[in-house]
């Protein structure tokens, strides 16, 4: 910076001026003096360079004082305030006076150390919200008014880029819909009603097979809503249990209600003597025998998948031939099949087949529930086939266990539901009264993952159904004998 435009410039400029003016003024008016008294216009001329000379020195003297007591300094603490400005709050000056100077360069100290603590706890508060936010396990998103994201933690980040994927409806062109463009599609409602009402808003969104919970909250600002922050949390879990429970407790009092009126209505007709006949009164106690049964049955299919979805499976591990278990389960469902006039086959390799820990009791549970699903829907004149054989998993060698028919079938969109308490394929078959309860299939899906196996279904309607069992050959490590 030139000189003449600092303070000690113009301030040194202005002294020169002075001391020229005055040295003018008093030359035009002792000029009359002088001629008297100086009769060489050398001498005159001498006195007046001799004078501006000294003036000159004096003033320039001055200048270089009022440089190093205010200029130096002054520049000091722009450099140091430039520094403040672009972070660097540890900046001190080492300037010592007592004067307004020594003053300013004080306070400057002073705001420097607190604007330096001011920071410091802002950081602290920032790293401590940031790390809140990482640890939450709900996503939390924070928008501008305009519907640009602001802040978000690494669950909300994962979930806008996940929504952000989904190609969502057109908004309809408007005002509205330009401001929140850059919202996620279930959010724009939401995000417009908090703005434009400026409250709290609770919602329940589905998206891709998901249900979430979002509460979103307006920001205030100065001048209004300044955005909106909104937390995410996935209930779906919470929901799909929600829902089972309902369907839980409707199916079994739909379960219930066919026997329980049977009972009733069948020992109201033997108190009233309906039956004249000792044949009639004992078709009569012979029903509700059966109804009776076909409710301790299903008692025990609930508290059975009540243990086993508690993690309570009894099982008694020990060495399993698989052929021998396949010829037992054979022999034993041999009369029903020719009752009913279906073929029951069973195919064994001549290799053994060996499963070294395994409950056999609970593998005959698993084929039973397999063969009485297959039974019920496979007419006469059909076959059912059992079948082994070796195969392998991700944790080595395996044994197949394979059930199919040739009946009904099972429609595609429904595979997905089967292994599920109390789901029906047919929506519109009635149960037979030796039907099951409609927990087989639970109870085998569980039996199998307990033995740490795999359980999958293939069928086509008209043409049968097929239930594979995938049960590990070796021993498990860390799994005792017996429990």
């Amino acid at each position: 910076m030139a000189i003449w435009k600092t303070v000690v410039g113009k301030l040194w400029l202005t002294i020169i001026g002075l001391v020229g003016i005055v040295i003018c003024t008093v030359g035009f008016f002792l000029l009359l003096y002088i001629d008297l008294t100086f009769a060489d216009p050398v001498k005159i001329e001498r006195m007046f360079m001799f004078t501006g000379a000294v003036g000159f020195l004096l003033t320039t003297f001055f200048a270089f004082f009022l440089v190093t007591k205010i200029t130096q300094p002054l520049r000091e603490m722009i450099q140091a305030a430039n520094r403040i400005a672009r972070g660097e709050y540890s900046v001190r000056l080492t300037y010592r006076s007592s004067d307004e100077i020594g003053e300013l360069s004080g306070a400057l100290n002073m705001m420097a150390a607190e604007l330096d603590k001011l920071i410091r706890d802002l950081q602290h508060e920032r790293d401590h919200l940031s790390g809140v936010l990482r640890s939450m396990s709900d996503a939390v998103i924070t928008f501008d008014a305009g519907g640009n994201v602001i802040m978000t933690n690494p669950k909300g980040e994962n979930l806008l880029e996940a929504w952000n994927a989904v190609m969502w409806e057109e908004e309809e062109e408007g005002e509205s819909s330009i401001e929140c463009r850059k919202v996620p599609g279930p959010l724009r409602e939401p995000f417009r009603t908090v703005i434009r009402e400026k409250r709290e808003l609770t919602a329940k969104l589905n998206v891709k097979n998901e249900v979430w919970s979002v509460v979103m909250t307006p920001l205030a600002g100065e001048d209004g809503v300044r955005g909106a922050v909104a937390v995410f949390r996935n209930v779906t879990e919470e929901f799909r249990t929600e829902k089972m429970r309902r369907d839980f407790v409707a199916n079994v009092s739909h379960e219930l209600r066919t026997p329980l009126s049977m009972l009733q209505g069948y020992s109201e007709a033997l108190l009233d003597d309906i039956a004249a006949t000792p044949e009639e009164r004992k078709e009569l106690a012979r029903v509700i025998h059966e109804e009776s049964m076909r409710m301790s049955r299903l008692v025990q299919d609930l508290l059975d998948l009540a243990k086993m979805e508690a993690g309570h499976v009894e099982l008694i591990f020990r060495r399993v031939n698989v052929g021998e278990l396949l010829v037992r389960v054979h022999r034993k469902y041999a009369a029903m099949a020719k009752e009913r006039g279906i073929r029951l086959e069973c195919a064994v390799p001549e290799e053994d087949l060996v499963l070294e820990q395994a409950d056999d009791g609970r593998l005959e549970q698993v084929l039973a529930n397999l063969l009485s699903n297959a039974f019920r829907h496979t007419p006469a004149g059909k076959a059912i086939r059992l079948a082994a054989r070796k195969t392998a998993m991700h944790r080595g060698e395996a044994v197949e266990l394979e059930v199919a028919d040739e009946g009904s079938g099972i429609p595609e969109e429904d595979l997905p539901y089967i292994f599920e308490r109390f789901y029906k394929a047919d929506k519109s078959r009635k149960r037979e009264r030796d039907g099951g309860t409609g927990l087989g299939l639970a109870i085998v899906r569980h039996l199998v993952e307990a033995h740490g196996g795999e359980i999958g279904v293939r069928s086509k309607v008209g043409q049968g159904t097929t239930f594979t069992v995938r049960l590990p050959a070796g021993r498990k490590k860390g799994r005792p004998s017996a429990s």
